[in-house]
């Protein structure tokens, strides 16, 4: 496919779509591969200090330290950016397509996830920049001297120790459930892979994968508030 034929399809509502739909699977399958690497907090501190240093040798020597890591952080950030301009262009045609609105409005197959996915999106948003600057720079969330460069294990047991800190990163999970749910679904209509036979299956793998990546994710700062974590 040549550039200008890129260009076309991008200008068209299901080119946009089709975009959604492909950065959203590369989203969802990172957020997946997060929460496992966040489970292995519970192998205690030194296996998970030992997980996150080979994050940062992936690929070593032929790559240098936190290489491999970089490229993933830009192809996330590209996929991101991609994935915001989508929504908010096709928003944008939605708006144009009906600019005097509906006289009124009933919701008779949306369902919640799927009425809040734009402001799920600026949360989620919102999160990832909050949770770069606390656990990857430490910027934030840490009193001087608490960040440990060194031991990511102690930096989120200090992390989640705060109690408002533990209920932002809740409150941020079930917003991502709510945006995975819905999006998961989605991906497979724009992709052309649903039917009617397959409909319940791909609803049931929406449901099936959010609510892990909700539990898995919000299971770490519980169990360091409960103390099980130290």
């Amino acid at each position: 496919m040549n550039a200008s034929a890129v260009v076309t399809l991008w200008s068209t509502s299901i080119g946009k779509k089709a975009v959604m739909a492909v950065t959203g699977f590369i989203l969802v399958g990172f957020v997946i591969g997060h929460m496992l690497g966040n489970l292995k907090i519970y192998y205690g501190e030194e296996k998970f200090n030992a997980y996150a240093l080979w994050l940062r040798e992936v690929g070593s020597p032929a790559l240098g330290h936190e290489q491999f890591l970089w490229l993933v952080r830009l192809i996330l950030l590209t996929a991101t950016v991609l994935h915001i301009v989508a929504a908010v262009q096709l928003t944008q045609m939605s708006y144009a397509a009906r600019p005097l609105g509906y006289g009124e409005w009933k919701a008779i197959q949306a369902t919640y996830a799927s009425r809040t996915m734009r402001w799920g999106g600026v949360i989620i948003t919102l999160f990832v920049i909050y949770h770069l600057l606390h656990f990857t720079f430490g910027a934030v969330g840490f009193a001087p001297g608490q960040f440990k460069p060194l031991s990511v294990y102690r930096n989120v047991v200090i992390g989640f120790s705060v109690w408002y800190v533990s209920a932002i990163y809740i409150a941020a999970m079930v917003a991502l459930g709510l945006h995975m749910y819905h999006g998961v679904w989605s991906m497979f209509q724009t992709l052309g892979l649903t039917t009617e036979n397959a409909s319940r299956l791909y609803r049931a793998l929406a449901t099936v994968s959010s609510v892990i990546v909700v539990l898995g994710n919000i299971s770490v700062p519980i169990t360091v508030l409960a103390g099980l974590i130290t």
